[in-house]
């Protein structure tokens, strides 16, 4: 069990800090200003800041409104699309069955 106040484990933690820090690079690039993109993402800015940090606390919707602003919407199709272990577990437990004699 992790013992930090956020709840969350920490390897998650710096993933979260790293999708926050592309996130506010890919602003950067496109030179929005914090305010203009949380306003076209109807997030308050301090909810922007906060993903931009990687803050553990705010709702997945959030992100995808930012990514969306900066075009960048289909990156969260990424996320789990090729899940090699979840294959080879699924894969594992099919049987296969045998095929009755032919006539």
């Amino acid at each position: 069990m992790n013992n930090n106040k956020s709840g969350i484990v920490p390897s998650a933690g710096k993933i979260l800090t790293e999708i926050g820090e592309n996130i506010k690079l890919a602003r950067l690039r496109r030179k929005l200003s914090a305010e203009q993109v949380a306003e076209r993402a109807n997030i308050s800015r301090p909810t922007l800041l906060s993903i931009e940090k990687g803050m553990p606390g705010v709702a997945i919707g959030s992100y995808a409104q930012v990514l969306f602003v900066l075009n960048l919407e289909k990156d969260l199709l990424k996320v789990a699309a090729d899940d090699l272990l979840g294959r080879k577990l699924q894969d594992a437990e099919l049987t296969v069955k045998e095929r009755a004699p032919k006539k």
